[in-house]
């Protein structure tokens, strides 16, 4: 396997960024690591296939990034990783993180691909909105604040008949079972009008997703109705392929994508509207060095906030030349290579 360093300059990613990540007090009231310096660089990690592959740790990864880290647990370099993946709570992979890799990892320096989403609470918070995906779509958004949120699960489940090969699927009657442990909305489902689909992760079920997707999407919000205006669709990411467990690349949300564009433009008389987040839209990067300043020491916070960030470079290491590394500077075949490489460039 062979890794990219892209180095970006700070000056290159400056004011490019359609939608910044808010540093917001509800984030950031999180526990934070602790940098014992000022530090004019940062990296960011990818995690699939760079520092994990499936739940074991890659080559030296563990032991490299120790080195970013003082013997007393603080950080001599400040880090995070940045991954299309998700499907769970940045709390939850960060726990998961310091497990697989022995280091102590904080919520703050996980950033997924539906982290961006909590910026859309505002507009959301009150309104009938559905997540879909692996994991737990629904619980990502709500830990987010989102106040009317279903599972992709959980909505198809009040429309009957609306998936018609549902009684091939062996696991819909344990999905039907665990919707009756979970609280009943105070609201009818089936005539609530959606105001919003996210996709969080990689969705399981493609064929029931792509079906209810269009239905909500070509009724304005209600399945089963006449024709109305496609509500808003978000994409975590868009990812045509990305590494896991298999030795071959398998395929990502920018195919389920693809897949649902390709259908809904057949059956509907206006092309899908979507936003696509993740890498490698330049923000994605401008959002990590804001992260990243964060993990300063409090005498700087004013040179933070006034948006004067620390930092002259962001490193990325990635394994994906197309989505984590377009433009690389250097090609490595590790990530203690890369660590060694930027240590030994900036210290």
């Amino acid at each position: 396997m062979r890794f990219e360093t892209t180095v970006y300059r700070v000056s290159q990613i400056k004011n490019r960024a359609p939608f910044l990540f808010q540093a917001s007090s509800r984030f950031f009231s999180q526990l934070q690591p602790k940098l014992e310096k000022r530090c004019s660089f940062g990296i960011a990690f990818d995690i699939d296939g760079v520092v994990l592959r499936g739940r074991l740790p890659i080559g030296g990864s563990s032991r490299a990034l120790t080195r970013l880290y003082n013997d007393s647990g603080c950080l001599k370099v400040p880090f995070l990783f940045l991954t299309n993946g998700g499907g769970v709570p940045e709390s939850r992979r960060a726990l998961e993180l310091s497990e697989l890799l022995g280091i102590n990892i904080f919520p703050s320096q996980v950033v997924q691909g539906h982290s961006p989403f909590k910026n859309l609470l505002k507009r959301f918070e009150h309104e009938l909105v559905i997540a879909t995906g692996k994991g737990e779509p629904a619980l990502v958004m709500s830990e987010y604040g989102f106040k009317k949120v279903l599972s992709m699960d959980e909505y198809a489940s009040y429309f009957e008949n609306i998936d018609p090969v549902s009684q091939y699927k062996s696991w819909t009657m344990k999905q039907i079972s665990t919707r009756s442990c979970h609280s009943v909305p105070g609201y009818i489902v089936s005539s609530e009008r959606v105001k919003a689909a996210f996709v969080v992760s990689d969705p399981v079920d493609w064929g029931r997703d792509i079906q209810v997707l269009c239905d909500i999407l070509r009724s304005g919000g209600l399945p089963g109705r006449a024709s109305g205006h496609q509500p808003p669709l978000y994409f975590a990411a868009d990812d045509l392929e990305y590494q896991a467990a298999f030795p071959s690349e398998r395929l990502g949300m920018g195919a389920f994508r693809i897949a649902l564009e390709s259908i809904f433009n057949r059956i509907h008389h206006s092309p899908l509207e979507y936003v696509s987040f993740g890498k490698p839209n330049p923000f994605v990067f401008k959002n990590a060095e804001a992260i990243l300043s964060q993990f300063m020491p409090s005498s700087f916070a004013a040179e933070r906030d006034t948006g004067s960030y620390p930092f002259k470079t962001l490193y990325m290491i990635g394994d994906n030349p197309m989505v984590d590394t377009k433009g690389a500077r250097q090609v490595v075949d590790t990530v203690a290579e890369a660590v060694d490489y930027i240590l030994k460039r900036e210290l």
